[in-house]
């Protein structure tokens, strides 16, 4: 008879305690997870979502000076314009400065108004864009605009293209106090009800 020892006995458990199977089958799927699939913090934006980008927000930046460069009252809009060298956080000060004289009542010393006589006020519909090249705050261009992305192209002559005006706009505040939920709603760059919107996009408030 052989000295050595059959590796089944009768009593003795063949192979590894369930135990250990069941922890390592979970240290497998948690490795998988971990390496393999990506993080949803790590996944390109899409949609009507801004650019992964963030803007460094300044709260001491400066004050910029603005002049109100088109006022078009049969569409509510008012383009204005800021030096070039505005910063990003400026034109974000400047959006919240309006926001704040809007809810003053002040906002008529210094926008002019789009909805002159109405119930709720000079500005109860207003779109204002900030632009820091003044050529594209022309009519044909900011009625582009207003009319949006999917607008048939046969309406308005296209002397510059909506895909080009949009990225120009530096900011957007956007009023309307029949939505009584969010009348104000204020955004770096431009995007729409459809979800279209420039490079530059972010929300501000």
């Amino acid at each position: 008879m052989s000295d050595e020892q059959h590796p089944y006995q009768e009593g003795k458990r063949a192979g590894a305690h369930p135990l250990v199977v069941v922890f390592a089958i979970l240290f497998g799927l948690w490795l998988f997870v971990a390496l393999i699939v990506p993080s949803s913090r790590n996944k390109q934006a899409t949609g009507t979502e801004g650019p992964t980008v963030s803007v460094v927000e300044d709260p001491e930046a400066a004050p910029v000076i603005y002049k109100v460069q088109t006022s078009i009252t049969d569409i509510n809009l008012v383009a204005i314009v800021v030096p070039p060298e505005a910063t990003d956080s400026q034109v974000a000060g400047l959006l919240r400065q309006l926001k704040s004289e809007r809810l003053a009542g002040t906002l008529g010393e210094h926008i002019p108004a789009t909805t002159p006589g109405h119930q709720l006020g000079d500005h109860a519909v207003a779109d204002i864009y900030v632009f820091s090249d003044k050529q594209y705050t022309v009519p044909e261009a900011l009625k582009t605009l207003a009319l949006g992305a999917h607008a048939p192209g046969t309406l308005i002559p296209r002397a510059i293209p909506f895909e080009v005006t949009m990225e120009e706009v530096r900011g957007h505040y956007r009023i309307d106090l029949s939505d009584t939920g969010a009348p104000d709603k204020g955004s770096l760059g431009y995007t729409d009800d459809s979800g279209v919107h420039s490079k530059r996009y972010r929300s501000i408030f």
